[in-house]
């Protein structure tokens, strides 16, 4: 499958989870949720991280940009996909997981090891870095060797991470933002209808007000896509 240029950033027009499911199997990159917010983002760092690993629809302004091309694609969401992925690897590739606070990560991993018996967790931390911890965390991947990673932390921060670690230590990779929080039962996502209707932005903007000018993003991208500048 190739690449489809938006803007400045490429993403892959994935038509269903198993396809993407298939596309990765064998992959070491690192997997970035694309919205609107990303695609409008002036930032080369990112752009960079995004354009040389498997940029996917994870939004609905991403899914109504490839549209506007002509191309089809789902809008797979990130909070669900990585469930996806133990749920068809967990009896042949070991996983770590890095993010958010203690009581989140600790959460989250006995959570996993009730939800799937087999998963294979090689190791696990939070998202907060003393000195010389990126190096420790460097060493642990290096020994333990996990065939996925996953970092939620918020973007782009979590990227930069992602990016920095898969230069000492190829793998899988993928971006979570507050997946964790969710999953842990710590904050709770947008009701069904709510997903379904591609709303999920003015959910969390309602519950968070000052995400405003975060999701003031979503009104440039939607102007950009009217007049074919995506």
């Amino acid at each position: 499958m190739d690449s489809i240029k938006l803007g400045k950033k490429n993403i892959y027009p994935f038509k269903s989870k198993l396809e993407f499911l298939e596309f990765i199997q064998h992959k070491k990159a690192i997997l970035i949720a694309l919205n609107a917010e990303k695609l409008v983002r002036r930032d080369t760092v990112l752009d960079d991280i995004i354009n040389n690993n498997i940029g996917y629809a994870d939004g609905i302004g991403a899914v109504l940009a490839l549209r506007r091309k002509g191309i089809r694609a789902i809008k797979i969401a990130g909070a669900e996909f990585w469930l996806d992925i133990i749920g068809r690897y967990e009896n042949s590739k070991s996983f770590y997981f890095i993010g958010s606070t203690s009581e989140v990560i600790e959460k989250t991993i006995g959570k996993l090891q009730k939800d799937y018996p087999n998963i294979d967790i090689v190791g696990f931390r939070n998202g907060y870095f003393e000195k010389g911890e990126k190096e420790k965390l460097t060493f642990d991947l290096k020994t333990k060797k996990p065939d996925v990673v996953f970092v939620a932390q918020g973007s782009p921060r979590q990227e930069i991470l992602m990016s920095e670690l898969m230069k000492e230590y190829p793998a899988l990779y993928m971006g979570l933002g507050g997946s964790f929080d969710v999953y842990a039962g710590m904050k709770k996502r947008a009701p069904n209808i709510y997903q379904k209707l591609g709303l999920e932005w003015f959910y969390r903007l309602v519950k968070e007000p000052t995400r405003i000018s975060r999701q003031s993003s979503l009104f440039t991208f939607l102007i950009k896509i009217i007049f074919g500048r995506v």
